[in-house]
């Protein structure tokens, strides 16, 4: 390995950025103006990448998902997950840089994420990151995926620091204040699982992939899907931590109460696990009603604190919500509501930008 390979490991440990001048590059000014960045993400189950210019521009961009190969599994095994990024991120990064037009010789730099993530996911796009700034003495910029997910919005929306963030995806819930680029006021987050991971894991307890409507859906999607046609009312669960006034957040107990219910429900219907219940659209619709609303009241808490505090202005006062489980359209529409109601503006990314993707890490 190089001195420069080394040089970045060693400040990617240690979660340094790092923006090495290269040599080959000194003079072009030109270049540095058209602020060219290669973003590569592999933090999880997708292998994204993007050539996104200064001023927010999305030259091209590449996804490869390994969501199909994962549902037969049910659930992401850490070591076929590598496998299949070892296996797609060459081409992947190719075909980004193919439709954007531009040779990896014209880039100001590339940027990837580095964590938190899968640890043998992030190693393949570090790894291949790192053999790409060394062959082309281009500078690297390590990346804090949901920094990325935070900052997304001000791709597609002008929004002014500071603002509320609300990041909800399948490894990850918590609230923030975005005060700049690299600065964050932390003000919750999940103290066990995430809600998409919980969402999930009640999916697989639940069967629906045997569900003749939910074929080919991920977990969430899912739940989602069936909750449409199912009463809500028919099952109560308690909402998580009310006896905790903080913004922080909890799933696994919940999740726990669900397992419960369904394997009473089991017995009430002489069904062994594994087969379909006839109440699962009520089960679905309760599941993610119950998560919406814990959601709600943890935001809600989170702006109440940022308005008395003056940490937002009433004047320009927004919630910002991004993540693969911000593309629930239950949860999306209550926290519309919820800002609404609390005078925020809402601002949320398209449902692609959403989940992990090649652009946020480029912008």
């Amino acid at each position: 390995m190089s001195s420069i390979a080394r040089s970045l490991l060693k400040s990617v440990r240690h979660g340094r950025a790092v923006c090495l001048r290269s040599r080959s590059s000194a003079g072009r000014g030109e270049q540095h103006l058209r602020q060219l960045v290669l973003g590569i993400e592999t933090s999880c189950d997708d292998t994204g990448a993007a050539v996104v210019d200064g001023a927010g521009n999305v030259l091209g961009e590449a996804l490869h998902c390994q969501k199909e190969v994962h549902l037969q599994t049910g659930g992401i095994i850490p070591v076929v997950a590598q496998q299949l990024h070892r296996e797609n991120i060459e081409q992947v990064v190719q075909d980004a840089l193919s439709a954007s037009g531009v040779s990896v010789a014209e880039l100001a730099a590339v940027a990837t994420t580095v964590k938190p993530g899968l640890a043998l996911s992030l190693e393949v796009g570090l790894r291949y990151s790192l053999d790409l700034v060394n062959r082309y003495r281009k500078p690297f910029i390590p990346i804090h995926h949901m920094e990325a997910h935070a900052l997304t919005v001000r791709l597609t929306h002008h929004v002014e620091f500071p603002f509320l963030v609300l990041l909800l995806s399948g490894g990850h819930c918590l609230l923030a204040v975005a005060q700049g680029v690299s600065d964050f006021l932390l003000l919750g987050q999940s103290i066990d699982i995430a809600p998409g991971d919980m969402l999930d894991k009640v999916a697989r307890r639940l069967s629906l992939r045997k569900h003749p409507e939910c074929h080919g859906m991920a977990g969430g999607k899912a739940i989602e899907h069936l909750a449409q046609s199912g009463n809500r009312h028919q099952h109560t669960f308690r909402l998580p931590m009310q006896q905790y006034r903080n913004c922080d957040f909890s799933f696994s107990g919940l999740q726990n109460l669900v397992n419960k219910a369904i394997t009473e429900k089991e017995k009430e219907e002489g069904i062994e696990e594994g087969e379909i219940l006839s109440c699962v659209q009520d089960i679905a619709a309760a599941v993610q009603h119950v998560v919406a609303v814990h959601i709600f009241q943890r935001t809600y808490r989170a702006m109440l604190f940022c308005m008395k505090n003056s940490i937002l202005s009433a004047k320009n006062a927004a919630l910002v919500v991004s993540g693969g489980v911000a593309s629930n359209h239950y949860i999306r529409k209550g926290l519309q509501a919820l800002a609404d109601a609390s005078d925020f503006a809402f601002l949320c990314p398209p449902p692609r930008l959403c989940t992990d993707n090649g652009v946020m890490i480029a912008w």
